[in-house]
């Protein structure tokens, strides 16, 4: 099963970057982020031309949103975290697919250090670990992935001394981003790629995607059992270059299922 994650950036302004890139690709799942799309403009009918016959989504008038875009069909859907207001942005969906539990999440960009934002993002990542804790055991067959809005390591961003007291590496989010992988998450990527400059995003500004400045803050983690049946796991860096692009490149994983 080829499983990918993307933050799209607007699904409806890129929606035939998705479908092409979905055509060559041929992933089995697609979970994207950042959709923002409001749940009845959900381009359903254009996305089975990329092989999507099944689709779970959750979404929001021009931020964040979440869909998981499926070629097998997908069971048990759940469309917030447990414990989250009515109101809250639509950052997470979860499904059961082919026996595997799998949870796409958009986690909150926390703006800026010290701001109520970010000590809601801090707060929203524990809750976020407690539902892994209530729901499943590192046993079972899970998948995570998702735009994390954390880089993990030093070597997940371009300038690290430039970066360390900013969103998205500062030591509250690491420290709040390895708590959830604690559960028991393998970071499949990092079992095939151990070497610097592997990025996800790129900002749109000071050429930094020609010159490779960016992080790594998309991500696909599994629990034991399903990194030990992982083939391959990669960045696709190709839609980036692509005319008016996302600023996140997808990540895609090959595991046996």
């Amino acid at each position: 099963m080829k499983i990918a994650t993307w933050n799209i950036n607007g699904l409806t302004s890129r929606l035939t970057q998705v479908i092409e890139w979905s055509v060559a690709s041929r992933p089995d799942i697609l979970c994207l982020q950042e959709t923002k799309c409001i749940d009845a403009k959900f381009p359903s009918q254009r996305l089975r031309v990329a092989g999507f016959e099944h689709v779970a989504f959750a979404g929001e008038k021009s931020y964040n949103g979440v869909a998981i875009l499926s070629r097998l069909p997908l069971e048990n859907i759940e469309l917030s975290l447990p414990g989250d207001d009515s109101d809250i942005a639509s950052r997470f969906v979860a499904t059961t697919v082919g026996g595997v539990t799998l949870v796409n999440v958009y986690v909150p960009h926390g703006t800026k250090v010290g701001t109520d934002k970010f000590a809601f993002k801090l707060a929203w990542m524990a809750r976020f670990r407690k539902y892994f804790d209530d729901r499943f055991a590192t046993d079972e067959k899970v998948i995570l992935c998702g735009d994390l809005n954390v880089a993990p390591h030093e070597m997940d961003v371009w300038n690290p001394r430039l970066q360390q007291d900013k969103t998205h590496f500062s030591k509250p989010e690491r420290e709040a981003l390895l708590n959830i992988k604690k559960w028991g998450f393998v970071d499949v990527f990092r079992q095939f790629n151990d070497e610097p400059g592997e990025y996800s995003w790129w900002s749109h500004f000071h050429h930094d995607f020609e010159k490779n400045r960016g992080m790594r803050i998309d991500h696909i983690w599994t629990s034991p059992p399903m990194a030990e049946q992982c083939r391959d796991c990669w960045i696709d860096r190709s839609p980036r270059s692509l005319d008016r692009p996302s600023d996140h490149a997808p990540v895609v994983a090959d595991i046996a299922i």
